[in-house]
């Protein structure tokens, strides 16, 4: 670590503090919230875990606690200077980042109060990507798995590339957010690595680093409330906000692509053998089912908190290798863990073909809701 890095190593600590715990104040006020406008995730679906209804949009939490404490640390430092102003992301991709990260918030908002189609859902990932191209953060370069030294994209495939990998994390969020905890515990995992490595002399980039530590405090704050038994889903809210920050402050400055890649592969390879499985079944790479991974270790007789500490401790081996190796290393595990991935996820379903029968997919669900006033009660009972 740089003397740079080392000097800004308090701020991050104290800004994932204190992004803990406006997220862990503020949690049990996103449940209201939810409740009042009728975000509320119902059971009775097959590939649905919970009994009774449970408020979604608990990302507003996290958003707020993102957005507030980053800010307030951006405003610190440009006043004391604890990170130089050459360290610094140019403004208009911190811009990007945050709001960016708050029109990814109302997206995710409108999907949890009206679910939205899956089409819908898309277009609003594209114009999240776009938002992240037209505000100059793109990847520039990836590192050499063939050799030494990386692989450089101009143009319009840096721009194409950029959107796929934003697109790419939003969904892969998305598709391991089947469990309590389980998205958010992940995502925090991933923005702790994410500032690890940035702290690193190899990266040296601090403000990124700061950045990551606030986006893990604030869901270091919201898991008490979403670990099992859950209280509150983080919702398409909270889904779409986490996967586009980690996207973009993966890219930011240097490019930690292959890092992210590593940290997140269970998520990653999870959602690209789902499509291909999907594909091959004739069925829509949306569509929801209970074929993935966490589902699979459920049917194999964990429990749930089991099932969501085993896919942790499986992120944390990867975040931790992800610091012993460097380059090509990197994205040499990933593909690695593409192949592992596949076979695991092969051997698991090869016989379970009633995560592709009709009944266990979710029914179409309108706008209507429970009594508003049972909810408030439901919602009462469970400290929300």
């Amino acid at each position: 670590m740089t003397p740079i890095g080392a000097a800004a190593l308090p701020l991050a600590l104290v800004g994932f503090a204190a992004a803990a715990l406006v997220a862990f104040v503020l949690t049990p006020v996103a449940g209201r919230i939810a409740v009042a406008t009728g975000a509320i995730d119902l059971p009775g679906a097959a590939r649905r875990i919970h009994a009774v209804p449970i408020p979604r949009a608990g990302g507003l939490a996290v958003a707020a606690a993102f957005v507030a404490v980053g800010g307030l640390v951006l405003w610190y430092n440009a006043g004391a200077s604890v990170v130089p102003p050459v360290f610094v992301p140019p403004e208009r991709e911190l811009v990007a980042l945050f709001a960016g990260g708050l029109a990814a918030v109302l997206l995710g908002f409108l999907d949890d109060r009206y679910d939205l189609q899956a089409r819908w859902q898309f277009l609003g990932q594209l114009a999240l990507a776009a938002a992240v191209i037209a505000g100059g953060s793109t990847i520039e370069f990836v590192n050499n798995p063939f050799g030494s030294g990386v692989i450089r994209f101009t143009g319009a495939f840096a721009a194409g590339f950029t959107g796929f990998w934003v697109v790419g994390m939003i969904n892969s969020i998305n598709f391991v957010d089947g469990l309590d905890g389980l998205s958010s515990g992940i995502a925090m995992i991933a923005a702790l690595t994410l500032g690890g490595i940035s702290l690193q002399a190899s990266q040296n980039e601090p403000v990124v680093a700061i950045l990551c530590f606030v986006l893990a405090g604030s869901l270091a704050g919201f898991l008490p409330w979403n670990f099992h038994p859950a209280r509150i889903f983080v919702g398409t809210t909270g889904v779409f906000l986490m996967g586009y920050t980690l996207a973009v402050l993966s890219i930011l400055g240097t490019a930690k692509v292959a890092v992210a890649l590593l940290v997140l592969g269970v998520p990653i390879i999870d959602t690209f053998w789902i499509i291909v499985r999907r594909a091959a079944h004739g069925q829509a790479p949306f569509t929801a089912d209970r074929g993935h991974l966490h589902h699979r270790l459920l049917d194999l007789g964990l429990g749930h908190r089991e099932a969501v500490i085993l896919i942790y401790g499986m992120c944390t081996m990867l975040a931790i290798l992800s610091f012993a190796l460097s380059g090509s290393g990197q994205v040499y595990a990933f593909l690695g863990i593409v192949v592992a991935g596949g076979v695991v996820l092969y051997l698991l379903t090869r016989h379970t073909g009633e995560a592709l029968e009709a009944s266990s997919y979710d029914p179409p669900q309108g706008i209507s809701f429970p009594d508003p006033d049972a909810l408030e009660r439901t919602a009462h009972d469970r400290d929300v």
